[in-house]
């Protein structure tokens, strides 16, 4: 117990005088550093010359720190600015899509205003209600039916194309068969070329065309229109453009947007006047027209003698 008593009275001192003597040199070094002497600037030169210049590998380290806070503090910025941009591309994907539905809509009325059919063509608007569709049969129903004038076969379009006709009428619904079911089969013609062709449904957003008159006449763009052959459709009505599909055959990019039906316009079309009496559509013979002259100059001439004779 003495012992360590006696080391620790040596330990005291001995840390006072260490303390001491560190703030007389901390002090010597401050004031020479300090003084304006034209000696002790070559003193804090050579200093500086000799010791700084290897404290480098010293200063590695704080170096290498300050420079990663520098970049996670970039890192920061670059991650908010980020979370910033996407904000603003989600918000930019919603006013594309509602820019796009708003031109979709705007396209419809524009077709529905610049139609131009047969004055005698009118029609009855109705809500698309349901969408049966299936892998074997593409159908949707209509709040109109029977107690609207709807007539079974009649066209249906959504404004800017043909979608399909009604296939089954009730009191108060009807049944749209599309153009895309396996069981639609409507006459079409394809413009500029005039090739008549038959559109076949086959259950894809993509029906074919069959029976070209010439194929090599059809391009992929022309537009495709109904034919009215049949008196199934009325002619001239918008169907889509030729698109050349993958299997290398024709196909009919509908106008219509199958992918938002809302509403649908059904076409009251009638039956066409059927000609029967063809005689006024066909000139007659230069020979009998010379016939009924001469035919109709001699009775003039027997009435107007016979009008001299009976004279007073």
């Amino acid at each position: 117990m003495a012992r360590d008593n006696d080391q620790f009275d040596y330990a005291r001192p001995l840390r006072r005088i260490f303390v001491v003597v560190t703030l007389v040199l901390l002090t010597a070094i401050f004031l020479a550093w300090r003084i304006d002497s034209p000696r002790v600037e070559r003193l804090r030169v050579a200093f500086v010359d000799r010791f700084v210049p290897s404290f480098d590998w010293a200063m590695a380290p704080v170096t290498t720190l300050v420079n990663m806070v520098e970049g996670f503090q970039s890192y920061g910025r670059i991650y908010e600015q980020n979370q910033q941009l996407r904000r603003e591309l989600q918000q930019m994907r919603a006013w594309k899509e509602a820019a796009v539905q708003l031109e979709q809509q705007n396209a419809k009325l524009l077709a529905q205003n610049a139609l131009r059919l047969d004055p005698k063509l009118t029609s009855v608007s109705g809500v698309v209600m349901a969408d049966s569709g299936s892998p074997f049969r593409q159908s949707v129903l209509l709040n109109v039916g029977r107690r609207d004038g709807v007539v079974d076969g009649w066209a249906t379009m959504d404004g800017l194309g043909l979608v399909g006709r009604i296939s089954g009428v009730g009191a108060t619904t009807a049944r749209v068969i599309l153009l895309t079911d396996t069981s639609s089969r409507i006459p079409v013609t394809i413009q500029p070329s005039g090739q008549r062709a038959l559109l076949s449904g086959d259950n894809t957003a993509l029906p074919t065309l069959e029976f070209i008159e010439h194929p090599d006449q059809v391009r992929p763009g022309d537009r495709v229109v109904s034919s009215g052959d049949g008196d199934l459709f009325p002619a001239g009505l918008l169907v889509g453009q030729v698109a050349l599909a993958s299997d290398r055959r024709l196909r009919v990019r509908l106008a219509a947007d199958y992918e938002r039906l809302d509403y649908l316009r059904v076409l009251r079309s009638y039956p066409a006047e059927r000609l029967e009496d063809a005689g006024p559509l066909i000139p007659p013979s230069p020979e009998s027209v010379a016939a009924e002259t001469g035919g109709a100059g001699a009775q003039a001439g027997a009435q107007a003698g016979a009008t001299g004779g009976t004279a007073p």
